[in-house]
């Protein structure tokens, strides 16, 4: 069973908090409560969390601050917000700024089916990243216990000539391209093979390195 995932409120009344909680138990993941801005915050410090569902009204550090504060931190940057807005917020405002840094919004009154479903798709999304951390530190567990060496010099190598076989390739393919008329089929097939094991050796050596 994977680890429940930890999702943040974050809302000033406690009402609607309470009416989160109602929408999104049924995910049975761990609900955090925050009531300020300063709150989100210091739980942010405590614990990892796969999703942020912040309100953007409220007194003192609102969202949009709470939310600019989360992104310019390392460790929470990349951390998915879902803002609860008022219908006479600025959808621009929203994602100013934070475009690329998975940031939704969904406007008062929502469906709370939609919420759902929103939320469902950053804690399996949270879950998988999880399992690939895990299935990276295995393997460089037991890439550690057959070499006698240290996982990260050796992805580091591995690393290295892949690149340089995927750049021999690549210069392969362009003289193909270029005399095509003249290729043996059977060459042309044999370059194919090449590109499909070498994008499976990436595939290894990207688990072995780990989450950048």
């Amino acid at each position: 069973m994977p680890q429940k995932a930890n999702i943040l409120l974050v809302d000033d009344r406690d009402e609607n908090l309470t009416a989160l909680e109602a929408i999104l138990t049924s995910l049975d993941q761990n609900l955090v409560r925050a009531n300020s801005g300063e709150a989100a915050l210091k739980a942010l410090l405590e614990d990892e969390f796969a999703v942020i569902l912040l309100d953007v009204v409220m007194p003192g550090m609102d969202g949009f601050e709470t939310a600019s504060h989360i992104k310019q931190r390392e460790k929470t940057k990349d951390v998915p917000i879902i803002f609860l807005t008022g219908a006479g917020i600025d959808r621009h405002r929203v994602f100013r700024g934070y475009a690329s840094r998975a940031i939704d919004y969904l406007t008062k009154p929502f469906d709370p089916w939609v919420l759902r479903s929103k939320v469902e798709v950053f804690v399996e999304l949270h879950q998988i990243k999880q399992r690939l951390r895990t299935q990276s530190q295995m393997l460089q567990r037991d890439l550690a216990a057959e070499t006698g060496e240290a996982a990260a010099p050796v992805a580091e190598q591995l690393s290295r000539r892949v690149a340089d076989i995927t750049a021999n390739l690549e210069s392969l393919r362009e003289r193909i391209v270029t005399e095509e008329h003249d290729s043996d089929p059977s060459t042309i097939e044999a370059v194919r093979d090449l590109d499909r094991s070498v994008a499976r050796l990436t595939t290894l050596v990207d688990a072995i390195r780990g989450p950048q």
